[in-house]
């Protein structure tokens, strides 16, 4: 007498637990009927385990993806092995609304799922049991981690100042491009381009006048460039300008339009107007360039050619074969 005492006690055990467990429990036949339904399915979904008691867990729950789910139950029952389910995978098993709208950030309760099988005295497996655990915690901390990596990526890659690439990343930028320009014998350009007299506007007006003058130029630089072409600042107040699939003559009309915008714009600082001008020099691709510093280096030359004329001009660099 005290062993069935025992049992029935044990086994009340069993059952408050499986109730009252953190996790939801729901426990399937061959025709995916629910015979088990704890009291997590049965807080988050709304309803009891009378009002789903009988049915199929697709009427239930007509928004689950049926033919993946009925992939991983009819696995365990051929296999008798169990499937699982993870959030990164597929974010949730059953759309469960987030309990934490307040310090979380997802309308929905992220779910990793356990699906194994249950066998009957005989040893036939009849039913299935998933476990469906709440992730969201886990699913947005890394989520955030992600975003947080990425943002720093991103910032290691654009000069804070202008917004654009930085020196690093464009020459790395302009690298491809020479690679790319040479496998698909398509004319590409370079753009070098610095402020004229920018020291002078420095000591007149002071660093903070100069910033704000670099700012201009590059937000200037940004609405004149095409969506494909690829900007950064190369240091101080000498920027790039990656032309792809563009000649000298189309990257001149580029440049002439950039130098007339910046000619009409004027910084106001503490009160006072700073006109300036910028200096450009072109460079296309060419066979004899060997790699993307000599590109790069006639593009300064050009540029230096600008300067010696009386600045405020556009230059292309002029190959002159063997």
């Amino acid at each position: 007498m005290n062993e069935s005492n025992n049992s029935i006690e044990g086994l009340h055990e069993l059952l408050s637990i499986l109730q009252f467990i953190d996790v939801g429990l729901v426990v399937l036949d061959r025709d995916y009927q629910v015979s088990l339904w704890n009291s997590f399915m049965e807080n988050h979904s709304g309803l009891s385990g009378s009002d789903v008691a009988g049915k199929c867990f697709f009427d239930i729950f007509p928004d689950v993806q049926e033919d993946w789910l009925r992939r991983k139950i009819d696995s365990v029952f051929h296999l008798k092995n169990r499937a699982f389910s993870a959030w990164k995978h597929h974010p949730f098993l059953t759309k469960f609304q987030s309990d934490r709208p307040i310090t979380g950030s997802s309308e929905w309760m992220y779910q990793n799922f356990t699906a194994f099988p249950l066998a009957n005295p005989r040893g036939e497996v009849d039913k299935v049991c998933l476990m469906i655990y709440d992730v969201t915690d886990i699913a947005l901390r890394e989520q955030a981690f992600q975003s947080a990596n990425k943002q720093l990526e991103e910032l290691s890659q654009i000069d804070g100042l202008t917004q654009l690439f930085n020196r690093r990343t464009w020459e790395g930028m302009l690298s491809m491009e020479y690679k790319r320009s040479g496998r698909s014998d398509l004319v590409s350009s370079v753009v070098m381009f610095d402020i004229d007299h920018f020291k002078q506007v420095n000591d007149t007006y002071g660093h903070q006048a100069g910033d704000e003058i670099i700012r201009m130029v590059a937000k200037t630089l940004r609405q004149q460039q095409r969506e494909t072409d690829i900007s950064g600042r190369y240091g101080g107040e000498e920027f790039g300008v990656i032309l792809p699939d563009t000649n000298s003559e189309g990257a001149l009309v580029f440049c002439e339009r950039l130098r007339k915008a910046i000619e009409k714009s004027v910084t106001t600082f503490d009160g006072q107007e700073i006109p300036i001008t910028i200096s450009l020099g072109i460079a296309e691709t060419h066979d004899n360039d060997g790699d993307h510093t000599k590109w790069l280096q006639h593009s300064d030359e050009a540029l230096y050619q600008s300067k010696e004329g009386g600045r405020n001009m556009s230059k292309i660099f002029k190959h002159y074969d063997s």
